[in-house]
């Protein structure tokens, strides 16, 4: 196959025992494969356009073949802001299963594994990375000793204000399973009001929102000119995302491990730089779904 054609990134979908190959390029007449248009990805604006593929389920999972650009060396930090490089854990079983974690202790799987030693492996290539934080989770804390280990033995510092949203009733139960057994806390879930607390002890988004904002802003202050590695949750990443750009929702997934930077003036001034690239992901495996790391799922 490559020995046709040089594609720029090659997707490989997984759905149970069955194989769908797919390959960003221009369109070439090969047998037994589709063929989609091509979008060549120069400086990494994150992946949504694997997104645009028909996926089977939220089992699917990704593949990239070949590196994307633009992952290098970050420039020094302005003494008047501090850089925050968000990560979100690795992967764990109930993400592939589509069971919602919350507040629970699930440990990293080894694909998970897998993906927390790449992007720790891309994080070392940073210039001066002052210090590492994390949710005190299992998948979070892991995700950030491996980060910890290919940055000079930083210590890891536990936060649970980086924790994921408590999502009461819904915690240990599979999406899918949802909305029969726990037909009251799904409905609070999918509810538009970012007032709506869940049933069971349950965060609203509010409430995610002010602990994890309110928690970054703490790291910031105290690490203004520095770069930062902030670990944390699918919910947690996304409620920095809406501080950084209020008027502005994030229509991309929070894959595991993906990377995301902020910028946090002295001013209060919170800036996007890069937001859910997996560009390390370089023959690493990871759901295409994104469960936990999109707004239907936790």
């Amino acid at each position: 196959m490559t020995s046709l054609i040089k594609p720029d990134i090659h997707l490989i979908l997984r759905h149970s025992q069955n194989y769908h190959y797919y390959c960003c390029s221009k369109l070439l007449p090969i047998s037994n494969l589709t063929i989609i248009s091509a979008l060549r990805f120069n400086s990494i604006p994150s992946l949504h356009y694997i997104s645009r593929i028909p996926m089977a389920d939220s089992t699917s999972r990704v593949v990239l073949q070949s590196e994307c650009g633009g992952d290098g060396k970050s420039e020094n930090v302005s003494p008047n802001l501090t850089e925050i490089i968000v990560v979100r854990h690795g992967e764990t079983e109930w993400n592939a299963d589509g069971r919602i974690q919350g507040h629970l202790d699930v440990e990293l799987n080894d694909i998970g594994r897998q993906q927390a030693m790449a992007v720790a492996a891309r994080l070392s290539k940073e210039t001066r990375i002052s210090a590492i934080y994390s949710s005190d989770l299992k998948r979070a804390h892991e995700t950030a000793e491996t980060i910890a280990r290919s940055c000079g033995d930083l210590e890891v510092i536990k936060d649970p204000d980086l924790r994921e949203r408590h999502l009461g009733d819904l915690q240990g139960i599979s999406l899918r399973e949802a909305a029969k057994s726990q037909p009251m806390a799904y409905k609070a879930f999918l509810s538009d009001r970012n007032d709506q607390e869940i049933p069971g002890g349950g965060e609203s988004l509010d409430q995610l929102y002010q602990r994890c904002t309110s928690c970054v802003q703490r790291i910031a202050k105290k690490h203004r000119g520095e770069r930062v590695v902030v670990v944390a949750h699918g919910g947690a990443i996304r409620a920095l995302h809406s501080r950084a750009s209020p008027h502005r929702r994030s229509k991309s997934k929070i894959w595991n491990t993906s990377v995301g930077i902020l910028h946090l003036s002295d001013k209060d001034e919170w800036t996007v730089k890069l937001w859910a690239n997996v560009s390390h992901l370089n023959k690493t495996e990871f759901l295409d779904s994104g469960f936990g790391g999109d707004k239907t799922s936790g």
